[in-house]
């Protein structure tokens, strides 16, 4: 058997939000919900102001905003409502196994690599 073919994939919700947005304040309680009601996928709540250097070029316009990626590949990258409900479909139809990746903004992936490399918890 291939053990990397039969490896559960890494999964990662990152939701970018900044201190001093107040709706991402009240978000912070969905998002922390989420995690527990998914213990095997990995969330990181990260700070673009405290994080400039990882953030790279990517201005984030409208929080929250979520990068969502399964081991190294984004399949989600945007804004979205604050809606827990909302949330939970989305985590849905990702997580779905004939999912397949979405049209993702080309710097999702470097971003990823380099919240990766110095902001995620390994």
């Amino acid at each position: 058997m291939n053990a990397a073919a039969d490896a559960t994939p890494t999964w990662w919700v990152i939701c970018l939000c900044a201190d001093w947005c107040g709706v991402c304040r009240e978000w912070r309680a969905a998002f922390d919900e989420a995690a527990a009601a998914h213990p095997t996928m990995r969330f990181a709540w990260v700070d673009v102001e405290d994080e400039d250097d990882a953030m790279g070029d990517v201005d984030i316009e409208t929080f929250p905003t979520l990068l969502i990626a399964r081991d190294t590949t984004p399949l989600f990258f945007g804004p979205l409502q604050p809606s827990g409900a909302q949330f939970a479909r989305l985590l849905s139809s990702l997580t779905q196994p004939a999912s397949a990746p979405g049209a993702v903004s080309a710097s999702a992936a470097p971003l990823l690599k380099r919240l990766a490399e110095g902001v995620l918890p390994r």
